[in-house]
């Protein structure tokens, strides 16, 4: 989505929905490891992600983004796990973001990747990779990743699992944002 189409969805209230993977893999231990890449600007921790592309699926377009941020591909589910908030920076204003976050385990991780080097990726234990997001929401889907590949039955599961969610703390800056683009300073 363009820059300017996204600041003027934000400014009429209307929301704007991005596209997740969270993918995992099992340790040669037995563990569950999570998957996580740093952002472009500001290397934070992330699950990759990103807009809907045309003519793609939400879950088609996540996992296009999973190969293009994080150079992993695999089996994804088709419906999504959980949702998170953010504010993402756009050039004039920050604009309020929906997250449709889907699990997929990874088959494999390609040597070469369209955002190599502009991004590193760590795989990490579930507590881990919590502790490292700042979205609450987001930390609370990879808390809870565990208990849903476990009662993951196939690939392609079609029901959504609901996941608990952390409350914002009420000093947290995000909480005193309104839900439209606020320009930056």
């Amino acid at each position: 989505m363009r820059t300017r189409k996204a600041i003027r969805r934000a400014r009429k209230g209307k929301s704007l929905t991005q596209v997740g993977v969270l993918a995992y893999r099992r340790a040669r231990s037995g563990a569950l490891e999570l998957l996580l890449v740093t952002t472009r600007s500001t290397r934070r921790f992330m699950i990759p992600k990103g807009w809907r592309m045309k003519g793609k699926s939400e879950v088609r377009s996540a996992c296009e983004e999973a190969r293009e941020e994080a150079g992993v591909v695999g089996s994804p589910e088709r419906s999504p796990i959980g949702t998170f908030q953010y504010w993402k920076r756009l050039r004039a204003a920050f604009v309020p973001i929906t997250v449709k976050v889907f699990a997929m385990e990874v088959e494999s991780e390609l040597a070469e990747w369209r955002e190599r080097g502009e991004r590193s990726r760590a795989w990490l234990a579930p507590e881990q990779a919590a502790a490292l997001v700042d979205e609450p929401a987001l930390s609370a889907i990879l808390l809870g990743a565990s208990q849903h590949i476990l009662r993951r039955r196939s690939p392609l599961r079609d029901e959504p699992v609901e996941l608990t969610s952390v409350p914002r703390p009420p000093s947290s800056p995000n909480s005193r944002m309104p839900a439209a683009a606020v320009p930056l300073p």
